[in-house]
């Protein structure tokens, strides 16, 4: 074959070729861009939420935060520590908005509940059914702390047997002071401590705790029962004993330990925080002690999502989760490592972990199991009982 004709059939199988190509399925067409690449999904976005908090629970609440948030990055929690019942009032007077209050006790709830049900312009602040109803985080008594040769002297004076309220006020409202129960003279006069009943949760209980070993029962405190003359008088002697009233339960912890009996012989406080520093103590001013109340009080630490104008769904979505988080099994169980006891009752509270508080600290009082549970009374006793305090100015 001619050369000339080779050529000719090359020229047009390459043109065959490109026809071949522009017309294949999928191939790009003159004056047509390509199609471009799916877009990648977009990074879910932040929500932020305020989560409320009473102070005591403080380490446990951090330690939580900090695995929650390596595995949901797409929310954002800030915490704030405050008081109860001081944050039961700055939520009602708009101080603070947050997602979600977690203060010491369910008691603050109702009370706060009452209260913002008096403008009728709101909605109930709480759900009373569905996954957004308050439940308890963790759980712990209301103790007595206190240095250990302080203590022995107070339960020498009651036979020897647990400490009671009626002994360590006839110990406080004496003159002679200590001598007045056994003591030494150079101890001075009794140096009782707890927070300020209308600011913290723990005072509250403090003020009930003794009221209810006042009257000889564990039911429900009524409102004559605070109007009896003898029994205002008894718990004003009583409360003459307290030399200051920290607004926080955890802070006033620290102090105890910080100062030692020049400023507290003993004190009411949340047994989660007495495990706290039981050990903190001892290099400092020696043994601190345990002892429980004749009726115990919880303080069930409840986790509320507010049903708030503030609140926005995507917020509320997200506060589940994080409420969730502090419930789930490994988070309680982690809880007692901070002397908590955990609300989730699948949770043992009893462990061979040598580290486990309630077998670790027994001899220094800690126990599982506690005197028999009081009913803590509704919210307008107590708001009663605050008022009573708070006319006889011993916080001032």
């Amino acid at each position: 074959m001619k050369p000339r004709v080779l050529l000719l059939i090359g020229v047009l199988a390459a043109m065959l070729g490109v026809f071949y190509l522009l017309a294949a399925p999928g191939a790009p067409r003159q004056g047509t861009p390509e199609p471009e690449s799916p877009p990648l999904p977009s990074r879910r976005r932040v929500t932020d939420i305020t989560f409320l908090y009473s102070t005591e629970k403080r380490a446990w609440v951090e330690a939580a935060l900090a695995d929650f948030q390596a595995t949901h990055p797409h929310v954002r929690v800030t915490l704030v520590g405050q008081g109860s019942l001081e944050a039961a009032r700055a939520i009602l007077e708009g101080r603070e908005k947050p997602t979600v209050w977690s203060p010491a006790d369910s008691a603050e709830l109702r009370m706060l509940a009452a209260d913002w049900a008096t403008d009728a312009s709101h909605g109930p602040l709480f759900a009373t059914q569905g996954d957004a109803v308050p439940h308890p985080l963790v759980i712990t008594p209301l103790v007595f702390v206190g240095w250990q040769d302080r203590m022995d002297v107070l339960r020498k004076a009651d036979g020897g047997a647990a400490l009671s309220w009626k002994t360590l006020q006839r110990a406080v409202a004496s003159d002679r002071g200590w001598p007045a129960v056994g003591g030494p003279p150079e101890w001075g006069f009794v140096k009782l401590g707890h927070t300020d009943p209308t600011k913290s949760n723990s005072g509250l209980q403090a003020l009930l705790s003794a009221t209810l070993e006042y009257l000889g029962r564990r039911t429900a405190v009524k409102q004559a029962d605070l109007l009896d003359p003898g029994y205002q008088a008894w718990l004003q002697g009583l409360e003459r004993g307290v030399t200051r009233f920290e607004p926080s339960t955890g802070t006033f912890m620290t102090d105890l330990v910080r100062y030692g009996p020049s400023r507290y012989d003993l004190a009411l406080v949340y047994e989660s925080l007495a495990i706290a520093h039981l050990s903190h103590a001892q290099g400092r001013w020696g043994p601190l002690r345990v002892d429980y109340p004749p009726v115990t009080l919880w303080s069930d630490h409840p986790a509320a999502v507010l049903q708030a104008d503030w609140v926005t769904p995507e917020q509320r979505e997200a506060a589940l989760e994080w409420v969730a988080f502090l419930r789930s099994p490994a988070v309680q169980a982690r809880a007692l490592a901070f002397g908590f006891r955990p609300a989730d009752p699948s949770v043992p509270l009893k462990t061979p972990d040598a580290d486990n508080p309630f077998t670790r600290l027994a001899a220094q009082g800690i126990r599982v199991d506690v005197p028999p549970a009081a009913d803590v009374p509704d919210a307008s006793v107590l708001r009663t009982l605050l008022e009573l305090w708070t006319r006889m100015g011993v916080g001032r």
